[in-house]
């Protein structure tokens, strides 16, 4: 990513209050790389003692017990009538929280386990003199690849492909109604972006946008996550626990991927859809929401219905708007854009600024199928930048041997000179392990979540490293 204080600018000032070492720490080295000028505290009260002081943009509070409680912190740089806008790490969601965090004009409320690139991405929503509403990203080659790269790239949608174009202008038209909106598109083409770009577009914007895989979590759990339960519901419920459709109150809820739900929640969720409240487990008073709901699916849904999959009333219900993402072998014009922006993002990220790609390279990347779309050609650019060991990403860092023979044209002589002698696949993963360890800081979850893989599978991977006698 690029910096956020550009050099020839004073950096903003950031005020970061955080009661673990490791996090304040690590948080604080990822911020300081963008250019910031971090504050860093350990807790609540030298939080206060130098925001009072009136020379911090913005506040990053931990969010807590009582005695680290940033919504109280909160009231009182409200009350206080200090210029500085505030973003929340919370540690355990709860509703009420959340509500009274907007109320009193919080910029965000990030959930555990907090992402580098989301706390970025909400100090740049922050930096906005304004609520604006956001625009599609409409830029040419020539112009990527001369203006300086813009952070909150990553977090917008970018295509100069036409087709593409019209659905983000439609979903704009659309954004300000609370009709529901059911996205399709393949694996990685960017439906969760669409979904954001639409509540950015809402009058729901400084409401909470809320997203769950469906296909991610098993029944039972599924239920509880949807909607909540009470304290003694179950084994294990010590505690009241808001379910995403309260978390989402007066915001937007993705339901990512929705065809892959269970028959038996289907018919749960359509019920909520139609009163506008909902029963948390083991309650015995519904809880009115107000909440705009906007479904994913890689599948085709009527096909799912006529399988029985997905019940025909609900898919009725979420369609009301149908938004469908063209896949990234539709889009030629936009694989040389994105592979530039992601270029720009990971070299910064990962402190190799001033990366190229080699002559061929593009058009190599021009030529592939992309059955992962955009999520696919992501991954690929990460992986070039983090095995690149000069300035320039070949052909082969990006582990395209697979797909040599049918990128590879007679006149891209380096290309087609490049053997399989040069892949130890083996030792090219380890290094990846190693380095995804390292960018965070050795948290497991992060680390799978960056390599796209399980954390399951990361723990699999580490044991049989020291079964080989392998330290990373």
């Amino acid at each position: 990513m690029s910096r956020l204080s550009p050099k020839t600018e004073d950096p903003l000032k950031i005020l970061l209050s955080l009661p673990d070492t490791g996090e304040r720490v690590g948080l604080q080295k990822i911020l300081e790389e963008q250019g910031l000028d971090v504050t860093a505290c350990p807790d609540h009260d030298t939080a206060w003692n130098i925001l009072s002081k009136g020379s911090h943009s913005i506040a990053i509070l931990y969010h807590g017990s009582n005695s680290e409680n940033g919504i109280k912190l909160l009231r009182r740089i409200k009350e206080s009538g200090l210029a500085c806008k505030v973003i929340l790490l919370v540690e355990k969601p709860i509703i009420e929280d959340a509500q009274e965090a907007m109320e009193l004009g919080a910029e965000d409320f990030l959930i555990r386990p907090w992402n580098h690139d989301a706390i970025i991405l909400a100090i740049m929503k922050a930096l906005r003199p304004t609520v604006s509403k956001s625009e599609p990203r409409v830029v040419t080659e020539e112009k990527s690849s001369k203006r300086e790269y813009d952070t909150n790239k990553l977090g917008t949608i970018i295509t100069n492909n036409p087709q593409f174009r019209k659905v983000l202008e439609q979903a704009k038209r659309v954004a300000p109604s609370k009709a529901a909106v059911f996205i399709r598109g393949e694996s990685g083409t960017g439906k969760e972006l669409l979904a954001r770009f639409i509540h950015e577009n809402s009058d729901r914007s400084r409401g909470p946008f809320v997203a769950l895989n469906c296909a991610a979590l098993p029944e039972t759990l599924l239920e509880s996550e949807l909607f909540g339960y009470e304290k003694g519901a179950f084994s294990g419920a010590v505690t009241n626990k808001p379910g995403k459709f309260e978390l989402a109150h007066k915001g937007t809820l993705l339901l990512d991927e929705v065809t892959e739900m269970a028959i038996s929640l289907q018919a749960k969720l359509l019920r909520v859809l139609q009163e506008g409240e909902v029963d948390r487990l083991g309650s015995t008073s519904p809880v009115p929401i107000d909440v705009r709901i906007i479904a994913t699916t890689n599948r085709e849904p009527q096909k799912a219905v006529e399988e029985g999959l997905f019940r025909e009333d609900l898919y009725f219900r979420l369609n009301v708007i149908p938004l469908k993402i063209p896949p990234l072998k539709e889009r030629p014009e936009d694989i040389p854009i994105l592979a530039n922006e992601f270029l720009n993002h990971f070299s910064t990220l990962y402190g190799k600024s001033g990366m190229r790609f080699a002559e061929g390279v593009l058009n190599a990347l021009s030529r592939m199928p992309w059955k992962g779309n955009v999520r696919e050609l992501k991954n690929l650019i990460e992986r070039g930048v983090l095995l690149a060991e000069g300035n320039e990403i070949e052909l082969e860092h990006l582990l395209l041997e697979e797909n040599k023979q049918a990128q590879a044209a007679p006149k891209d002589a380096d290309i087609s000179a490049i053997g399989t002698e040069l892949f130890n696949l083996s030792e090219i993963e380890r290094e990846m392990v190693k380095k995804a360890l390292e960018k965070t800081y050795g948290n497991r979850t992060h680390a799978a979540k960056l390599l796209g893989i399980s954390v399951r599978t990361l723990r699999n991977k580490l044991a049989e490293y020291r079964k080989l006698g392998m330290v990373l």
